[in-house]
């Protein structure tokens, strides 16, 4: 009875429960659709992030990262390299010689991190070729070719087919420079990452170098497969190495993934709230305009526990109607911004400062409907609370004189 009387009083005024109804549609597809631009935004990042330097795990040595010098490379890298080759045929991996040089032109010249890879491995893991915005890939037959950033490229002022001089130290600590040939120019998301590293291929740079070793195995897993399995069973088996993932390498991509549960949370306490002072004052103008009405229900024996249910049931009500449709709209939106993505080439140029892509694909986790259809009817409660204790402090008989 109570629920009927209830369903029925919501629709006397039609454009004022409408209304309410409209903001609660329009509240949770702001909502969704806000969390999944966020959510896809660092999910992009963070891929970026993996595909160009970080991959999901990295293999060095121990004592790598105490100073990054040139000879502390992996102890028989290259069986380590093959080994986990053979052991993990699915994964992509990469191996490295890391080199800390100068790369130099005419007309400037800039420091660099200079990654000497094997041409077909790191184009595998990386996807490196699909990168380049001008010129060929390093497995051309010619002598020294290296690929360029194109960031960096116009800082040193040269381009392609132009040659430019790599200073570095060799293994016996003698300085070595040598001249090498701009193949390709290399564009990615981050043009940090960009200015500051070059490719050129393992076999001219070792024998430069006077030596042979690597310094890093990068390894990436296909994408949806879980890379912590993997990664305990190589420390398992190389406790003497340094086996990290790209959590540890870069905190701020730890940080980052932290945030998107938070940031759902965040978005959803701001409009809840803006919508609790909606509800109350939409729920609290129904029960004045109904103050007669509501005396002389209490008059004929509706007692007051019966009455603050029905104005609870009504506020919930309205946001039980309006929740579905916000969720179906928001779940619809994202669903198709996800296949297409959001073009922010507009934007690409400050958007590749910070490593962003200039196409953002939206994302919600499922939970994030679930904890949205719970947010609702708190707040539906919690708004309905005021008008409820006014309604049940009408006293019948003042209540039935009012005009």
């Amino acid at each position: 009875m109570i629920f009927k009387v209830a369903w029925r009083n919501i629709w006397r005024s039609r454009t004022r429960s409408l209304v309410v109804i409209s903001a609660v549609v329009l509240g949770i597809w702001a909502i969704i659709v806000i969390t999944g631009f966020s959510i896809g935004m660092v999910r992009t990042y963070i891929h970026t992030a993996i595909l160009n330097e970080w991959s999901h795990i990295q293999i060095h040595r121990s004592d790598y990262f105490v100073d990054k010098a040139l000879e502390d490379t992996l102890p028989n890298g290259f069986a380590i390299y093959q080994n986990l080759k053979n052991e993990f045929p699915e994964e992509l991996l990469s191996p490295r010689l890391l080199v800390q040089g100068m790369v130099s032109s005419p007309k400037a010249a800039r420091g660099v991190t200079i990654k000497a890879i094997q041409p077909g491995p790191e184009n595998a893991t990386t996807e490196l070729q699909d990168h380049l915005s001008q010129g060929q890939y390093l497995d051309v037959d010619s002598r020294n070719p290296m690929l360029i950033g194109e960031d960096l490229a116009d800082k040193i002022q040269v381009s392609l087919n132009n040659r430019v001089v790599l200073t570095f130290q060799s293994y016996s600590g003698e300085i070595t420079a040598a001249s090498f040939r701009i193949v390709g120019l290399y564009k990615t998301k981050d043009s940090r990452y960009d200015s500051q590293h070059i490719f050129v291929r393992q076999e001219d740079i070792k024998k430069l170098l006077g030596g042979d070793g690597l310094h890093e195995i990068a390894i990436r897993v296909p994408d949806g497969t879980d890379f912590q399995p993997i990664m305990d069973r190589i420390v398992k088996e190389y406790p003497g190495l340094d086996v990290q993932s790209y959590k540890t390498l870069s905190p701020d991509l730890e940080l980052y993934e932290s945030t998107i549960g938070l940031t759902s949370t965040i978005m959803t306490i701001i409009v809840m709230l803006a919508l609790i002072f909606g509800i109350i004052n939409t729920m609290m103008m129904a029960v004045l305009e109904r103050i007669k009405e509501l005396g002389m229900l209490m008059a004929i024996g509706m007692n007051k526990q019966r009455v603050f249910f029905m104005i609870l049931i009504e506020t919930l009500l309205l946001g039980c109607i309006g929740a579905p449709i916000g969720m179906l709209v928001g779940y619809v939106t994202i669903l198709l911004t996800s296949n297409t993505g959001l073009d922010l080439s507009a934007y690409s140029a400050g958007m590749r400062e910070f490593g962003l892509s200039d196409i953002i694909y939206p994302w919600v986790p499922p939970t994030i409907y679930w904890q949205l259809a719970i947010a609702v009817v708190i707040t539906a409660l919690i708004g309905s609370l005021f008008p409820a204790l006014r309604a049940i402090r009408l006293r019948p008989v003042e209540a039935i004189r009012t005009l």
